[in-house]
């Protein structure tokens, strides 16, 4: 069975860490939100905020490349997707959607993973300098104050995972969401 698993959290969470370690694991290829993000931001000036819609442009590319997946995947072809949903957001609730769908159309066991991390520690992660060569972000505040007042999508779904990372490995993390697909996908869709 072709399995689509959707990595939720944070910036500085280890989304896209987690999903290079459970890539081996399940044989799956990464479509990171930057893929999405990166295009369009890049065409930006550095100054913020962000002008208003451009989130609108990212997401007409992420449904380009999940189209393509849909024509194109193989029936053995597993994914691994990374998104940073916020709880109440309805941007979140659509891109969350998209993803759901594009598994839909393939015939995909869907499995959503919450990734949770203490406040601290997602501080301490979302300031290495090296994201920002990656235009996420590195904003200790911004971060800190993402934790105290929003909190990852979380969609109720039969195979949904919540795992707090904070004291986890990305090789950890990577095997306890294996373990969960394993179990998904030995439940059927």
């Amino acid at each position: 069975m072709t399995v689509f698993v959707l990595l939720l959290g944070f910036p500085g969470v280890g989304k896209l860490t987690i999903a290079k370690e459970l890539a081996s694991l399940l044989s799956a290829k990464i479509v990171d939100n930057h893929w999405f993000n990166n295009p369009i931001l890049r065409l930006l000036d550095d100054a913020a905020p962000l002008p208003k819609g451009v989130w609108e442009y990212t997401g007409r590319v992420r449904q380009a490349v999940l189209d393509a997946i849909t024509a194109y995947s193989g029936p053995s072809g597993n994914f691994i997707f990374t998104h940073a949903g916020v709880e109440g957001d309805e941007r979140s609730m659509r891109t969350y959607q998209q993803f759901f769908d594009a598994a839909g159309q393939c015939a995909a066991v869907f499995v959503p993973v919450r990734l949770l991390c203490a406040e601290e520690e997602l501080a301490r992660r979302v300031s290495s300098p090296a994201r920002r060569d990656h235009l996420k972000t590195t904003d200790v505040e911004t971060s800190r104050n993402r934790s105290q007042q929003a909190v990852v999508l979380d969609i109720p779904h039969q195979h949904a995972l919540t795992l707090d990372v904070t004291f986890m490995s990305p090789s950890e993390s990577a095997a306890a969401i294996r373990d969960h697909v394993v179990t998904c996908l030995a439940n059927g869709s």
